[in-house]
């Protein structure tokens, strides 16, 4: 992805300080999602790599990640997967728990949305401190899932959300970095 190319979508996003606690710096691609350039631009810089049918399904962590993820699914002609918090789902799940700051929290999805041997990149907004991705991914897996990558508008490298992914063997495809959030 070309300089100008970052910078529109850098200039896409709005920052919110001090949300949710003094000190943070939130990045918010609602209205990246909201410019229709910005959007389009974001869903094929993500896809590009992936074109040509190396993915089977594209699953989205809830909820930005059903927007971004409807999307790509739909440029690059795979299935999509909702991975969404705990009692959301109709259908028989399996779900995983994980730690947050301030907790546990759950996700699931369906029992029969990936298939053993599928093909699946993972997507979301941001990546900060991989909780929420690596128990993506373990979920994914657990179902037999091949994970091509995850992807993601906003990586907060300081986080170290990045690093947990690839240590996992996880390939990872960002389009944004914010340093010191």
């Amino acid at each position: 992805m070309n300089d100008e190319t970052k910078e529109f979508l850098k200039m896409s996003l709005r920052t919110i300080p001090d949300y949710p606690r003094p000190g943070v710096m939130f990045r918010d691609v609602t209205t990246l999602m909201g410019n229709p350039q910005a959007f389009r631009r974001a869903i094929d810089e993500l896809v590009f790599p992936y074109a040509g049918g190396k993915a089977d399904k594209i699953a989205g962590v809830e909820a930005r990640g059903f927007i971004l993820g409807g999307a790509m699914a739909h440029q690059l002609s795979a299935g999509f997967v909702p991975i969404r918090k705990k009692g959301k789902l109709p259908y028989e799940t399996v779900r995983i728990a994980y730690s947050l700051e301030y907790g546990i929290d759950e996700m699931e999805m369906h029992r029969d949305a990936i298939q053993p041997g599928e093909r699946v990149l993972l997507v979301d907004d941001l990546i900060a401190t991989g909780g929420t991705a690596v128990a993506a991914v373990n979920l994914l897996r657990q179902m037999g899932a091949e994970i091509v990558a995850a992807c993601f508008i906003v990586d907060l490298p300081d986080l170290g959300g990045r690093k947990k992914l690839e240590e996992l063997g996880v390939n990872v495809r960002t389009l944004l970095e914010f340093e010191g959030d």
